[in-house]
């Protein structure tokens, strides 16, 4: 045998760092002795065949794995299809030998117990049961605090990071989860998944100061882009820039454009040179698209200018979901964020029912076995090792399973959100006395960046609109805004079916003194407004009724200021069918799909 097929092999044995065997036979008898079966019995000559034919087969599927790598960017879809079908028929065959063990190995196992009086402890044990798990069609939730181990090699191996499907702590790997990470990364990276890894953590907020916990040391020097999440900027002031904590540097980004953020770190540079020739790092943290105002920043071009420099760039995508903004499968890699976090709680999964996060990064940045090194990045500052190890923030299965499910509606939910709003901000904005802040609408600042960052063009589903022209007294405006339930919900977070709306001034970025409000776009009357999945004409029905409650009697004629009922619905018919328009004309030809296009093009 091949000496790479017997190593491959060898993974399979009990003694697989201690072993003598130099065969395959060897290997097996090895396996016997080592769990006290003679091999001249009947059962030592069952089990001998059944280890011998083991790590043959082992042997062979990591053939099959190679012989795959090496093809499957050559195969045509039918090759493909005959490849996909015939593994998954092989996997079903090791899992009905596995199932077929079952039975027997019960019944060993219960002619080992016996169960009396109060000793009832040592029940049925958890393998019989979870086989058929595996034959499930949605992610099982796996919810275990611990994992049955192996043998003393294989968990040595699994707390060295070397044994991954050997899991320790639920903590810190579950199957659930697991099948989240692996499904966030296929989304967000597209055809460079391989090169990235997710790690899921319990909240947005836990991830996000994963990633800066992982990212930062003392003294560091970090540029902010102005407007992030209240939460993050609490969090950096509070605790990543106290001098008695990290004495990170904080250097606040005002700009949107590539050119804008060279001027910047060049100046940022300059005011910090001597500290950054003494050992400290610059590195860079962005929201795109930012809260409140869901303005978009050019995150390509901002990462390629921070690359430039040798500073790694953090990004914070949880508003444009992997469906409008793809900022990872940019070809050239110069323009990819070294990091993206999410805030699953919004809109991945939608639902409202789930606090979670994740943080995804390349492979090496995040995991790798103890005592390696890639790319001159030790194991030992990779995000496992570094935070997720020892912190302890982990994703538990249900919430896990609930996002899951919710990724599964992810696409057609955001479709319907950018038909709201663009809908919306237009209804608004042709009221002389409401100042929409959305870069939905053509004439915005940030319109020609959303039109070049965003898939399609299509706008954040998040915007401010405020009524300081309105000069209505606080009272009025109270008023009609508490006025505004039902049709528009008084909840803090966003990204949900249902439209939320509340005063960032006095909620999500109260943490800011007003000076600080005001630099970035927040005053008392401004509406944070996170567009949901509802008739967003029956929306605009509530609001103008209410409007004519609580503004018309002090304010007279301010609600007929609105468009006309023909107008709203024309406004509605042709926005709608626009969306509609590019999302199913984008959608890939058959011609393609079935890989005639390259044989027309050839002939």
């Amino acid at each position: 045998m091949h000496s790479s097929s017997f190593e491959q092999a060898k993974i399979l044995s009990p003694k697989r760092h201690t072993t003598s065997a130099t065969s395959l036979p060897e290997l097996a008898s090895e396996q016997l002795n080592h769990f006290g079966i003679s091999p001249e019995s009947d059962y030592g000559k069952a089990l001998y065949s059944a280890a011998l034919h083991l790590y043959q087969t082992q042997s062979d599927v990591q053939r099959l794995w190679d012989i795959t790598g090496a093809t499957l960017n050559g195969l045509d879809r039918e090759d493909k299809i005959a490849y996909f079908n015939a593994k998954k028929f092989l996997s079903f065959q090791l899992a009905k030998v596995l199932d077929t063990l079952q039975n027997p190995f019960r019944a060993v196992h219960q002619s080992l117990s016996h169960q009396s009086g109060g000793h009832l402890a040592n029940n049925h044990y958890p393998l019989f049961d979870n086989v058929t798990a595996l034959f499930s069609a949605t992610p099982v939730i796996v919810r275990t605090a611990t994992y049955v181990y192996a043998c003393t090699e294989w968990i040595d191996d699994a707390f060295q990071g070397k044994e991954f499907t050997h899991q320790i702590y639920s903590r810190l790997l579950n199957p659930t989860a697991i099948s989240l990470a692996n499904a966030i990364v296929d989304l967000e990276a597209g055809p460079y998944a391989a090169e990235y890894l997710a790690w899921n953590f319990n909240s947005g907020m836990a991830a996000i100061d994963a990633m800066l916990s992982n990212v930062l040391n003392h003294g560091d020097v970090l540029i902010v882009s102005r407007n992030v999440y209240g939460g993050v900027f609490q969090l950096l002031q509070d605790f990543f820039a106290k001098r008695n904590k990290l004495a990170v540097t904080l250097e606040w980004f005002d700009g949107y454009s590539r050119e804008e953020f060279a001027t910047f770190m060049a100046q940022v540079k300059g005011r910090h040179r001597d500290k950054l020739n003494d050992g400290a790092k610059l590195h860079v943290y962005i929201e795109s698209p930012c809260n409140p105002h869901g303005y978009v920043l050019d995150v390509p071009g901002i990462c390629a200018e921070a690359h430039s420099g040798d500073h790694l760039v953090m990004l914070d995508a949880t508003l444009a979901t992997p469906v409008l903004q793809q900022s990872l499968q940019r070809a050239n890699k110069a323009e990819r964020p070294d990091y993206v976090a999410h805030s699953y709680t919004k809109d991945i999964c939608g639902s409202g029912a789930a606090t979670a996060g994740v943080v995804i990064g390349e492979m090496y940045r995040m995991f790798q076995p103890k005592g390696a090194c890639m790319n001159g990045y030790d194991w030992s500052k990779t995000m496992f090792w570094d935070v997720y190890y020892i912190k302890g923030a982990f994703l538990d299965s249900e919430k896990a399973f609930d996002v899951l499910i919710g990724m599964k509606t992810l696409e057609s939910r955001m479709m319907n959100k950018v038909i709201n709003t663009r809908v919306f901000t237009e209804f608004l904005a042709a009221h002389p006395d409401f100042n929409v802040n959305s870069h939905a609408l053509e004439n915005h600042p940030n319109a020609a960046l959303r039109k070049s960052q965003m898939r399609h063009g299509w706008p954040c589903a998040l915007f401010t609109v405020d009524m300081e022209g309105a000069g209505l007294e606080r009272d009025t405006f109270v008023r009609f805004f508490d006025a505004l339930e039902p049709g528009f919900s008084h909840q803090v977070s966003i990204g949900q079916n249902n439209t939320i709306i509340l005063c960032p001034a006095l909620t999500s970025h109260s943490e800011m003194n007003r000076e600080e409000q005001q630099e970035a776009g927040i005053y008392l009357t401004t509406m944070r407004i996170a567009m949901g999945t509802e008739n967003v004409k029956q929306m605009i029905a509530h609001l103008i009724s209410s409007a004519r409650m609580h503004i018309d009697p002090v304010r007279p004629g301010f609600s007929a200021k609105f468009p006309s009922a023909d107008e709203i619905d024309e406004l509605y018919a042709r926005i709608a069918a626009e969306v509609c328009g590019q999302h199913y004309g984008a959608v890939v030809s058959m011609q393609t799909l079935l890989g005639q296009g390259d044989m027309q093009q050839a002939s």
